[in-house]
């Protein structure tokens, strides 16, 4: 057989695919096939996880420490209304005294932060509070007197001052939030 002959009996080689061969369906099969799998998993942690909740914590084992050093009388909160939910909670010694901090998101999906502290009130508020904090006025909540302060940017607070101990509310949520968490304090 001649060179010619085997020439004939063998297939055309296929040509590659050139950029202009490629149509705007093709990218649209791609997009969905990387979309879908994507939209699926998106969902499934959403819905079926709850993966925009925040991860609620036991604040047991912080308040019980705190009760056990015995460094200031304890304030726990109680009977917090419907959609409180405590993020955080630690009790520890830091530089000056001993802290215990529990966190919150409010029922306004704000965030909010109890501080009950024995540093020194010097200290204390310009770490939590920034040092451009200024007190506003006083109020009363539950017969505790309470002061208001600015805070940072878009955060307000509430503070109690007290020779054993000072108690700092700050955070995100609405005002309403601050009064309601500082009213079940007991």
């Amino acid at each position: 057989m001649d060179a010619a002959a085997s020439a004939q009996d063998q297939p055309p080689a296929q040509q590659p695919v050139t950029r202009h061969e490629r149509n705007w369906k093709d990218m649209v099969l791609s997009l969905l096939a990387i979309m879908v799998p994507v939209a699926l998993m998106v969902g499934f942690y959403r819905y079926v996880l709850d993966g925009e909740e925040p991860i609620v914590v036991d604040t047991a084992p912080a308040i019980e420490a705190a009760r056990a050093s015995r460094a200031f009388p304890v304030l726990e909160p109680a009977g917090l209304g419907e959609g409180w939910r405590p993020t955080s909670a630690g009790f520890r010694t830091v530089e000056g005294g001993k802290s215990l901090r529990i966190g919150y998101v409010s029922p306004s999906d704000g965030a909010v932060l109890l501080i009950e502290s024995t540093v020194p009130t010097e200290k204390l508020l310009p770490a939590e509070l920034t040092t451009a904090a200024r007190p506003g006025e006083r109020t009363t909540i539950d017969g505790r007197e309470w002061q208001s302060y600015s805070a940072r940017p878009g955060e307000s607070a509430l503070v109690q001052l007290s020779p054993e101990r000072t108690v700092v509310i700050v955070g995100t949520g609405e005002r309403d939030d601050l009064r309601e968490l500082a009213d079940s304090l007991g």
